[in-house]
C-alpha cells in the first residue's frame, strides 16, 4: 500500500520488479500501468504468479478465493487441468508435481504451509502451540483486535509467553532464517550492525509491527498465523470487486525467470519504476561486480523521474 503511494503509477508506467509470489505485481495493475515485468531467478515464484493469473483469467471468483484465499480446494487437481494450458512450460512442470499443495486433506491442509517459509511457519506454529497451548488463542485475539491498544495488550501476553530460552535459541539458527527467506549475508548484516544481534532485531521488529501498525487488514501476519486469509483481510487480487479490472489487465503482466541484469540486457528500454526488494543485500555479499553491473543497467534503462524502491537489513546501506 505504501509502495503504491510512493510510486505514483499511471498509464505511462513501465515497471520492472522482483516477482516474489506476485501479489504486489497484481496489486500494481489496479493503478493501470502500461506494463509490468515480474523478474525472479527462482522460477517457482513465477510459476506461482502464472497460476494466480490463470485463475483470475478463468473468471470464477469462488474457485480463485478457495485456492489462494483459503489455501485449499477439494477439486484442486481438476481445476488445475482446466488452466494448465495457459502456463509456461516451467510452470507446468512445477505444478504437475505439486498441485497437491492445495489438497485440503493433506497433512498441512493449506498451500501456505508448503514451500520453505511456509514449512518454517508451520513448524514454528505447531511447536509453539504445543509448548504453550494458550498461544494460539492469544494470537487470534491479536488478529481480531479493534484498536492499537487492544493489539498492544494482546502482544504483551504473546511476548511474555513466547520469548523464553527455546525461542531465543530458535531464532539464532541460520537454517530457520534461511527457510524464512533471510539469506546468510543478511543475517551477518544484522548481527554486525544491530546492537543486540539477530534476536534483538527480530524482537524489536515484531514489537513494532504488532503494536504500532493496525493488524486488522495485515494479511501477511494473518496467513502466517492461520494458514489462510479472510474476505476482508487478503491481498487485493483476492478482492471480488477487483476481478473485472484484473482480468482485463493481467496480459500486461509478464514473468521472466532470470536476473534483473539479464532482463535489461534482453529488453532494453526506458522504464519508470524498479522494485528491487532486498536482493541487493545478497549481491553485495556474494557478487559485488554483479551488483555494480545491475546498477549500471538500471540507470541506463531509466527515464527522467524513474523511481527505484529497495530495502535492506543493514542499518547503514
Amino acid at each position: 500500500r505504501l509502495d503504491r503511494q510512493l510510486m505514483g503509477i499511471d498509464a505511462s508506467s513501465r515497471i520492472v520488479m522482483i516477482t516474489s509470489a506476485g501479489c504486489n505485481a497484481l496489486d500494481y495493475l489496479l493503478d493501470d500501468p502500461a506494463e509490468v515485468h515480474a523478474i525472479d531467478v527462482n522460477h517457482r515464484q513465477n510459476a506461482l504468479l502464472e497460476l494466480k493469473k490463470a485463475f483470475i483469467q478463468r473468471g470464477i471468483f469462488d474457485d480463485l478465493f478457495q485456492m489462494f484465499g483459503i489455501g485449499s480446494h477439494p477439486r484442486c487437481t481438476d481445476l488445475y487441468r482446466s488452466v494448465r494450458a495457459q502456463l509456461e512450460p516451467l510452470a507446468q512442470a512445477f505444478w504437475d508435481k505439486r498441485i497437491s499443495f492445495f489438497n485440503p486433506e493433506s497433512l498441512k491442509r493449506s498451500f501456505y504451509y508448503h514451500g520453505t517459509s511456509g514449512i518454517a511457519a508451520w513448524l514454528m506454529g505447531n511447536t509453539l502451540f504445543k509448548l504453550r497451548p494458550n498461544i494460539r488463542n492469544i494470537a487470534l485475539c491479536l488478529l481480531e483486535a479493534r484498536s492499537l491498544s487492544e493489539q498492544r495488550a494482546a502482544y504483551a501476553l504473546i511476548e511474555k509467553e513466547v520469548w523464553g530460552k527455546f525461542a531465543n535459541w530458535l531464532v539464532r539458527q541460520p537454517a530457520l532464517m534461511t527457510l524464512l527467506g533471510v539469506p546468510r549475508p543478511q543475517i551477518r548484516l544484522i548481527q554486525e550492525s544491530y546492537p543486540d544481534g539477530l534476536t534483538g532485531y527480530i524482537k524489536d521488529k515484531l514489537r513494532h509491527v504488532m503494536t504500532e501498525l493496525p493488524i486488522s487488514d495485515n494479511y501477511f501476519w494473518r496467513v502466517y498465523i492461520t494458514g489462510s486469509y479472510t474476505l476482508n483481510c487478503c491481498p487485493n487480487y483476492l478482492v471480488e470487486s477487483n476481478q473485472a479490472i484484473l482480468k482485463e489487465r493481467t496480459r500486461r503482466l509478464k514473468t521472466h525467470s532470470c536476473t534483473v541484469s539479464a532482463f535489461l540486457k534482453q529488453n532494453p528500454g526506458e522504464y519508470s519504476h524498479y522494485v528491487l526488494l532486498d536482493h541487493q543485500d545478497w549481491l553485495a555479499w556474494h557478487d559485488p561486480e554483479a551488483l555494480a553491473e545491475e546498477w549500471d543497467l538500471i540507470l541506463a534503462n531509466s527515464r527522467p523521474g524513474t523511481r527505484i524502491l529497495m530495502r535492506s537489513a543493514g542499518l547503514d546501506v
